[in-house]
């Protein structure tokens, strides 16, 4: 029997150490990681201000409980503040826990405006997690299916599509919320618009609704700038983030500003491990890596340059449908299903990950030097022009 349950298709290899965008695995065969352990490990394997950090905290002290003060959470909670323009934060152990924190903010705003059936609207094709709130708005049939019945208090519209977004605003006092990726990373990688997003901003503003944003896969420098919002001419309400903010040690972070940040209060929300001295070590180092080496300006030069090579080198390839995403977030669209291309991948010594059935999904390192992106540039085209 086996003892871990049945609940990931694993591809047959086996990691034991990696090195920058580096894999090792049990043969000693080496592997390009263009996946960063689905947009986590953004500085790297090993980075070695990441590994002190933890080899400091673990030395001293790794966990006391939210009973008492934390004084690394406080020093992460003021590097987030400072890098996002948000007010405080919540930390949680995992994305989906920060949606939640999100969620629960969003409810308990429309409580307090005598709202007793509180509406969140979300997107279509959004992902927001699997426990069953967030579960409920994620837009994917195929990870709800069996898990029914899901939550009330969601609806959801087709995703940059600000007209039904209006509509449904309009016709609905319950609505509370709006609640979207800018880019949806198991969605496809659709990418919001600039003038989308601020319609979104500019609708909560008009109809007194809290603008949610989860940046768990498109935060921490991903995209080109700390948060995408940065680069999108607004400020949530609240933004969520996880994946990349530990560098592969598990956590979470619920920023808010305004009303929002005021929202939860003693007794209303809270995590055991949520925010303890080792994870946020981890988390300080990470932020300040990014910070001081400028690896925002890294995703997006190397984003851009991978894009444009894509188009130069598949100029004209039937199998290439269209490029998408935002820095280092690079999804290629292809004419058809090609879930083969992960394994076919992996056989030439190259991670990656398709999405949505057909868009190969490219998520290397914020410091991928151009050498390693040419090398994920002629794998992933030869992989794609040998398509039939």
């Amino acid at each position: 029997m086996q003892a871990i349950m049945n609940t990931y298709g694993r591809l047959p290899v086996t990691f034991t150490s990696g090195q920058g965008s580096w894999l090792t695995d049990t043969d000693g065969r080496r592997y390009l990681d263009a996946l960063s352990g689905i947009a986590v490990c953004g500085l790297g394997h090993a980075h070695p201000a990441v590994t002190r950090a933890i080899q400091e905290q673990a030395e001293t002290l790794i966990h006391t409980s939210n009973l008492y003060g934390v004084g690394r959470q406080q020093e992460l909670a003021e590097a987030l503040v400072n890098v996002s323009g948000m007010d405080n934060v919540f930390f949680s152990n995992s994305g989906a826990e920060a949606n939640e924190a999100a969620i629960k903010i969003a409810r308990k705003f429309g409580h307090q405006k005598g709202i007793h059936e509180p509406v969140i609207i979300v997107m279509t094709k959004a992902f927001h997690g699997r426990t069953i709130a967030t579960l409920t708005a994620t837009g994917n049939a195929k990870a709800q299916e069996g898990f029914g019945p899901l939550l009330s208090g969601f609806i959801r519209v087709p995703f940059t599509d600000l007209n039904t977004l209006t509509a449904v605003v309009k016709s609905n006092p319950n609505v509370v919320a709006v609640m979207l990726e800018p880019v949806q990373g198991e969605g496809g990688l659709a990418t919001a618009s600039n003038e989308y997003l601020q319609g979104v901003r500019a609708l909560c503003d008009s109809n007194d609704l809290l603008m949610l944003v989860d940046e768990i896969q498109t935060g921490n420098g991903r995209t080109g700038t700390y948060f995408c919002y940065q680069q999108c001419g607004f400020m949530p309400d609240v933004v969520t983030t996880a994946k990349g903010l530990g560098n592969g040690v598990p956590i979470g972070a619920c920023l808010a500003r305004g009303r929002a940040a005021e929202i939860l209060q003693p007794g209303n929300h809270g995590s055991t491990y949520g925010g303890n001295p080792l994870a946020c070590a981890a988390g300080v180092a990470v932020v300040n890596t990014i910070v001081n080496e400028n690896l925002t300006d890294n995703a997006a030069k190397m984003g851009q340059y991978l894009r444009d090579q894509f188009t130069a080198r598949l100029a004209g390839k039937e199998q290439l449908v269209s490029i998408r995403g935002r820095g280092l977030m690079v999804g290629l669209v292809i004419n058809q299903d090609c879930p083969q291309l992960m394994a076919a991948a992996l056989d030439k010594g190259l991670l990656l990950n398709v999405t949505a059935g057909n868009v190969v999904r490219l998520l290397p390192p914020l410091n991928l030097t151009q050498t390693d992106a040419d090398q994920i540039v002629e794998i992933v085209s030869q992989l794609i022009e040998a398509l039939n």
